[in-house]
């Protein structure tokens, strides 16, 4: 199939998955012509991708995470590839961590958000909440029309 069928298979538009075959998730035959040639294991392998991007990961690690990944009905019985459960596991702890330092920024801006008066406490020598390791970007404020 060409770009455009897996395309509407998937739901994902052609420029993605150019980017896809960019990053090296995905290898179409090439026709001499030019033409990228699909098969049903891209189906399942844009599938996969759009899993994994959506639980957070980057597309270097799911380069090399899906190559580790069954099919749908194609696991084997015994312990699935333990390279892939170790690069899960990171990425889950890098994830967590992530969702850490938000919380507590979350409930830095709670504190100062009910704070009587916010400016005391943002200009204390130090604030009682934990703040996250690394530091967010900085909030962009919507300039006032004349």
């Amino acid at each position: 199939m060409r770009i455009g069928e897996l395309a509407r298979r998937t739901g994902v538009s052609a420029r993605a998955l150019r980017y896809y075959e960019e990053q090296g998730l995905l290898s179409p035959e090439r026709r001499p012509s030019g033409y990228r040639e699909y098969g049903e294991h891209d189906v399942r392998a844009v599938h996969g991708i759009r899993t994994l991007l959506a639980a957070g990961l980057g597309s270097a690690v799911i380069a090399e995470i899906l190559p580790g990944l069954p099919g749908p009905g194609e696991r084997r019985p015994g312990p699935t590839c333990p390279e892939l459960l170790d690069g899960l596991a990171v990425e889950r702890a890098r994830i967590t961590e992530t969702i850490r330092e938000l919380e507590s920024a979350r409930s830095l801006l709670d504190a100062i958000t009910a704070a009587p008066d916010p400016g005391e406490l943002i200009s204390a020598p130090g604030p009682s909440i934990a703040t996250p390791r690394s530091a967010a970007p900085p909030v962009r404020r919507a300039r006032r029309r004349s």
